[in-house]
């Protein structure tokens, strides 16, 4: 600690280290330091960090890239968590080996990070605080790039919708599965902004209705958070813990179109049954994809991407498989992203109202709302 400097001591705690957040997130324990490689920190991984109640989190990549504005650093800073990117690489050696600082105990001194494998402290990278000053201007910066972005998302969407176009069109191929779906309702979940909010906000339905529960990959630990029960998860299986794979839902692997199923490896390493499902765009369209296939009668998705900042934070450059997927489904699909944030700024959903009254209401505003329109059209014509 003399080496270090006691009185710039920051911050000593252990150190949980994973390119993936999702991953380093799963496994962080309450003030640990995180050590992350993730560019452009989305809202979902920020709070799935927040949630693991982590003291800081040190980024090998930029927080803020100035493609979007992404929200994942604001949303960190806020909740209190102190952010840092390296000046050098923390990541040289191949995936899988930066555990070796696992659990290792380390210390932010200053603008440095030390590490104590053993018995000696060890200096590790310089750091750069993240401050809320900088991320705002970095988000004003990015916003006025939206224009650009949004067109080329576009054209990567048009080029590989014309690509997939057949693809998705196709059936996929015939899979035996004990999940029964023709004539049933469908409930895909995947991990999207405000879906564990959601799914509660649909509560009654899924206990009245009953219908098929699919979950995609970590969506499936939320829905045993919450008390229900996946009948099928489907995913290439690497952001679900050990305890929702062996839950004894189905398990169905998303495969690439020539057959390769790297998630399936970790499903027979558990020794665990499992379907392969060659299928084409994400999982979240071979989730709602299966579901039509199967002559499921109605599919709800919840938490799905469907817009481009969805995507963007996924680190995908278009959504061509989402499109198409979407319109093949056409009116059977019902969207239920973003109904909780109705309900929240709705005070009628959680305040019984008599409905002559709601109707009285909305007469009036209808009324105000009238009036004030003549009164700008006549300021307008100069009466």
């Amino acid at each position: 600690m003399r080496r270090m400097g006691t009185s710039s001591v920051l911050l000593r705690s252990q150190l949980v280290m994973d390119r993936r957040t999702k991953q380093a997130s799963r496994r962080a324990k309450p003030g640990q330091i995180a050590i992350i490689d993730h560019s452009d920190v989305d809202e979902l991984a920020a709070e799935a960090l927040i949630e693991a109640k982590v003291s800081a989190v040190i980024n090998s990549s930029a927080f803020l890239t100035g493609l979007y504005p992404a929200t994942g650093a604001k949303r960190l800073l806020e909740a209190g968590v102190l952010l840092y990117q390296t000046v050098e690489p923390l990541f040289e050696r191949s995936e899988g080996e930066e555990v070796l600082y696992e659990g290792c105990e380390a210390a932010i001194a200053g603008t440095r990070l030390y590490v104590r494998p053993a018995k000696e402290w060890i200096p590790c990278s310089l750091l750069i605080p993240v401050t809320h000053e900088q991320i705002k201007n970095q988000m004003e910066e990015a916003a006025t790039q939206s224009k650009a972005v949004l067109s080329s998302f576009l054209d990567n969407t048009f080029e590989y919708a014309v690509k997939e176009k057949a693809l998705i069109l196709e059936p996929l191929p015939k899979v035996s599965l004990r999940t029964r779906m023709a004539d049933r309702h469908v409930v895909v979940v995947s991990r999207g902004k405000y879906y564990k909010e959601d799914v509660q906000l649909i509560r009654g339905y899924i206990d009245r209705k009953q219908p098929v529960i699919i979950a995609v990959d970590g969506a499936a630990d939320a829905l045993l958070d919450l008390g229900i029960m996946p009948d099928l998860i489907i995913g290439d299986m690497d952001s679900l813990s050990d305890q929702a794979l062996c839950c004894g839902a189905e398990l169905v692997v998303h495969a690439y179109l020539d057959g390769r199923a790297p998630g399936g490896e970790r499903v027979e390493a558990l020794g665990l049954p499992f379907v392969r499902l060659p299928a084409p765009g994400t999982s979240e369209d071979a989730a709602l994809l299966l579901a039509d296939d199967q002559q499921a009668s109605l599919i709800v998705s919840v938490g799905t991407h469907s817009s481009m900042m969805d995507f963007l934070e996924k680190g995908r450059k278009g959504m061509g498989s989402t499109l198409l997927t979407r319109a093949r489904l056409g009116s059977k699909l019902i969207d239920a992203k973003g109904l909780s944030q109705l309900a929240q700024a709705d005070v009628v959903v959680s305040t019984p109202v008599r409905q002559p009254r709601l109707f009285e209401t909305l007469y009036t505003m209808v009324k105000e709302w009238r009036a004030q329109r003549e009164q700008s059209e006549h300021r307008d014509s100069g009466l």
